[in-house]
């Protein structure tokens, strides 16, 4: 039956749609017509977790957190932790930068986890048992991850854990000041409390053992990076010599050795300047020192810039030649051709304590036994496609994976990635990655409306009182900030609703099916003209040519 319009274009959505409309067809106007298009927003493409941020900004914009944060954890389930900690590549990507400034989206994600641990919300989904096994060694974000996703899928897990908390390097290597412990503890608890099983405390020594003696039906090795590589040169003994994680562990109970010393701290990555930063709130005096220039220097340079306004020196293109007599000897370097040589100059600083903090390894030395796992020389591990070691039915992600940038969010998205692949090993089927639409670059965007509204930046204490004790440097947003930023998100590549392609076709030929549903293009109407491709700001619809028959005539 024909469609029955009311008023201009709207469509009565309370009975079936027939676009045969009466009239005669324009389709021999036409050498291309428009389709609505799902493109992928540079936000999403960026998150190595995979969250779909511009969904969750959605629910946001409205005020509806609740669901923004049932959207949010179906991907990451560490939205307080990560809006504090993760490196925002998301944001790099933000098509806003080329008309102000980024979308603040890790801290409207910051304020979504918050809520939720304020008002204790649930984590929901469909749960059902599979009947299969899975043991995760590590319980670091990568193996919780896993853990996690796994049991949403269904899965019966247990994490075995060396150390006595969960959380790996986001427990042992974030300071306070950067990521309370109350934070990461209820975090990590909320998905414990899915039904994950733990043994903390419990060093696996024997992998194929382990599997077996626990009939589990695969394995997710989550291992993490941590151990420092020992450094060669020679030490008199003179200046107290520690390794970044024997530091760490020395402090929860000790920390009259830092207190007021000359510190040296040897690396350029996160870990040495979060070291460098608490031993400023020691109050030592702090340089760091690392032999490669700023391009070969793994931290980011946000990272580095408040380091550097909390007194922290850094001195680049330096490496540790000797320690004598409470006196470090120092080569000068220079990069040629990206790699840092001596220039056969050297220079002396005095210190206390000298921090190794260069290159994280991964204990997997007792996977050595296993034969058809390659392990390399810093122990990181070889997997395949399927993210599978060698060995059948052993997967393996997260910081023991050979990588030049490591993170806490890479690392949840290689325990979602690994959880995917495993569920389909325990199915007997291979996993079919979905295809990944195009990413909505910002010249693909139309912006015919004024879309100037800066980035409100969060609130940081002032360095010098930052250094007097262990308080969150950065503060977090209110639900008003929250909301404006979620709303200067521009819906890059997908439907919004708009109204610009309805309101600019010249032959009415755009039918609007209600809110929530879009619209529909009226192929009998449409010349084909792209004014409607033209108008659309988030680069939601795309011309494509008109299918032609075998005779070359346009197909009606």
């Amino acid at each position: 039956m024909p469609v029955k319009l009311i008023g201009m274009n709207h469509v009565d959505i309370t009975k079936p749609i027939d676009l045969s409309l009466n009239i005669e067809s324009t389709g021999h106007l036409r050498t291309q017509r428009p389709v609505y298009m799902d493109f992928m927003p540079p936000c999403n493409s960026a998150c190595p977790a995979g969250e779909n941020i511009q969904a969750w900004l959605s629910h946001a914009q409205s005020g509806n957190y609740f669901e923004a944060f049932q959207t949010l954890v179906e991907d990451n389930p560490f939205p307080a932790i990560m809006g504090r900690v993760c490196v925002k590549p998301c944001e790099t990507g933000c098509n806003r930068t080329h008309i102000d400034t980024t979308v603040n989206i890790h801290a409207v994600e910051r304020y979504i986890g918050d809520q939720a641990i304020k008002e204790k919300w649930p984590i929901q989904y469909i749960a059902y048992t599979s009947h299969k096994k899975v043991l995760v060694i590590g319980g670091g974000p990568s193996g919780l991850s896993a853990a996690y996703h796994l049991t949403r899928m269904g899965h019966e897990v247990e994490i075995c854990e060396a150390g006595d908390h969960l959380g790996g390097l986001l427990w042992k290597g974030v300071p306070d000041y950067r990521l309370p412990k109350d934070i990461l503890e209820f975090e990590v608890n909320r998905i414990i409390s899915t039904g994950i099983k733990v043994k903390l405390n419990y060093k696996v020594e024997d992998i194929i053992k382990e599997k077996e003696a626990g009939n589990f039906d695969a394995v997710y090795l989550a291992i993490g990076a941590g151990l420092i590589r020992n450094e060669d040169f020679d030490a008199d003994g003179s200046v107290l010599l520690k390794n970044a994680f024997s530091f760490f562990d020395e402090i929860k109970s000790n920390t009259s050795p830092y207190i007021n010393k000359k510190v040296v701290v040897y690396g350029g990555g996160k870990l040495a300047l979060y070291l460098a930063r608490i031993l400023k709130r020691f109050g030592s005096e702090v340089a760091v020192y690392f032999p490669g220039d700023k391009k070969m220097m793994p931290a980011y340079d946000y990272e580095t810039e408040d380091a550097l306004a909390e007194g922290v020196d850094i001195w680049l293109n330096r490496s540790i030649q000797k320690i004598e007599k409470k006196k470090i000897t120092l080569e000068i370097l220079q990069v040629e051709k990206g790699k840092a040589v001596g220039r056969g100059e050297f220079e002396t600083v005095d210190a206390d304590v000298l921090i190794i903090a260069n290159r994280q390894e991964t204990d997997s030395n007792f996977l050595r036994v296993v034969s058809d796992m390659t392990i390399n020389e810093d122990g990181t591990i070889k997997i395949d496609t399927n993210r599978m070691t060698g060995h059948d039915g052993i997967f393996a992600g997260g910081d023991m994976l050979p990588s030049e940038t490591r993170s806490a969010t890479i690392a949840i998205g290689h325990g979602k990635k690994a959880a995917k692949y495993i569920d389909a090993y325990l199915k007997k089927q291979p996993f079919q990655k979905p295809d990944k639409h195009p990413t909505a670059g910002y010249r693909k965007l139309h912006m015919w409306y004024k879309t100037d509204a800066p980035q409100k930046e969060q609130e940081k204490l002032k360095p010098e009182k930052a250094i007097q004790n262990f308080d969150e440097v950065i503060a977090g947003i209110s639900e008003k900030e929250a909301r404006f930023e979620a709303q200067r998100c521009l819906s890059c590549g997908n439907c919004f609703e708009c109204d610009g392609c309805f309101g600019a076709c010249p032959e009415d030929a755009i039918i609007k099916l209600g809110k929530g549903n879009r619209y529909a293009f009226n192929y009998d109407a449409c010349t084909g003209c792209a004014v409607c491709y033209e108008q659309c700001p988030c680069h939601a619809i795309e011309m494509i040519p008109e299918p032609v028959n075998s005779n070359g005539d346009v197909k009606k």
